[in-house]
C-alpha cells in the first residue's frame, strides 16, 4: 500500500483531475461487464435507443403504455447496454527506457503517466489492467480488475517497476492476454519494426490503440558536441561519431522521419499517436496532450 506521504504533489492533482476525465474511444465494445460504456446491442439496460412493435412473448413491463393509449398499438422500448471499457497500460520495459537524469529523466514520467491512466480507469469504473514488455512476454502485469479501492495497489504496482534488458515488443505484444479494450502503450519508440508487428497482433485482436511516444529533452535537442563513443543501451554496442552543425541538422530531420514513420504505422490500424515530453509536467500531459490527441475527454 502507498501512503499520501509518499505520494508526489503533482501526483495527488493529477488524481483530482482524473475524477473529471474519461477516456475517448472510437469504438464501442461488445463483451464484458456492467459498466459505464455503451455497446451496441440493444437490450435492458439504462439509455432509451429505439421502439419496434411488440411481439408475443416480450416482457409486458417494456411496452411504452402512454404510447399504447394514444396510438392503440404496442411498442417495446429498447435500450442501449452499457458496459465496462478494458484499459490495457502497457509499459515498454526495454533498458533504453530508462534513458536520462534527474527531472526529465524517461522513466520516472512513464511511470508518473502510467500510474495516472490507472486512475483515470478506475476511477471511472473501468476494468484495469498494467503489463511491463520485457524480453518476449509481459515479465509482469496487474489484473485485470476494477474499483478506486485498488488505486493504492495499482500505485505501488507502477512504482516498482524498472526498465532494463532487451524487449521484443512483436512478441511481448502478441502474447498478451484478455479481452479487447483500449490499449495504451508507453514506449520510447525505437523497436520499429517489432512495434509494426505487435500493433498488428494488438488490432487484429480488436484492441483499439494509442501509441504515447515518450522522449526526453536531449532526444529531442541535443546537446551533445564533438567527437563522441556512442553505447547502445541495450545491446552494448559502440560507435564513434562526430557531433557537428550537419550532423545536428541529419539528426533533426531523422527525428522527424521517425515520428512520421510511427504516425503512419498506428494510423494503418485506426490507432492514434502522440508524442509526450518527459519534462512536461503530467497536469499538461493529461489536459493538453493526450485530450488534444483525443485520447481522454
Amino acid at each position: 500500500m502507498t501512503s499520501n506521504a509518499d505520494v508526489p504533489a503533482e501526483f495527488t492533482e493529477a488524481l483530482a483531475l482524473s475524477s473529471h476525465l474519461r477516456f475517448v474511444t472510437r469504438k464501442r465494445k461488445r463483451g464484458g461487464t456492467w459498466g459505464e460504456r455503451r455497446s451496441t446491442r440493444r437490450g435492458a439496460g439504462l439509455e432509451f435507443a429505439d421502439y419496434r412493435d411488440y411481439s408475443p412473448g416480450d416482457d409486458p413491463r417494456r411496452v411504452d403504455w402512454n404510447l399504447y393509449a394514444r396510438l392503440d398499438r404496442p411498442y417495446i422500448r429498447l435500450f442501449e447496454e452499457e458496459e465496462d471499457l478494458a484499459v490495457l497500460v502497457l509499459l515498454d520495459g526495454s533498458a533504453s527506457m530508462g534513458w536520462g537524469k534527474g527531472e526529465t529523466a524517461r522513466w520516472p514520467a512513464v511511470q508518473r503517466l502510467a500510474t495516472a491512466l490507472g486512475a483515470l480507469a478506475l476511477l471511472g469504473g473501468d476494468a484495469l489492467y498494467g503489463a511491463i514488455l520485457q524480453g518476449a512476454r509481459p515479465a509482469l502485469s496487474w489484473g485485470p480488475d476494477r474499483g478506486r479501492g485498488l488505486l493504492p495497489d495499482w500505485q505501488a504496482w507502477c512504482a516498482r517497476l524498472t526498465p532494463g534488458g532487451v524487449s521484443s515488443l512483436a512478441d511481448a505484444l502478441r502474447n498478451l492476454a484478455g479481452r479487447p479494450g483500449l490499449a495504451l502503450l508507453l514506449t520510447d519508440g525505437y523497436d520499429l519494426a517489432g512495434l509494426g508487428a505487435g500493433l498488428a497482433a494488438l488490432a487484429g485482436r480488436g484492441h483499439e490503440i494509442a501509441l504515447l511516444h515518450m522522449l526526453t529533452p536531449d532526444e529531442l535537442s541535443p546537446g551533445l558536441r564533438g567527437d563522441l563513443r556512442l553505447v547502445d543501451a541495450e545491446t552494448g554496442d559502440k560507435r564513434e561519431v562526430t557531433v557537428d552543425a550537419a550532423a545536428l541538422d541529419a539528426y533533426r530531420r531523422r527525428l522527424s522521419s521517425w515520428q512520421a514513420e510511427l504516425r503512419a504505422l498506428i494510423g494503418k490500424h485506426g490507432g492514434r499517436y502522440v508524442m509526450l515530453r518527459t519534462d512536461v509536467p503530467l497536469r499538461r500531459m493529461l489536459l493538453e496532450d493526450l485530450r488534444r490527441a483525443r485520447i481522454i475527454g
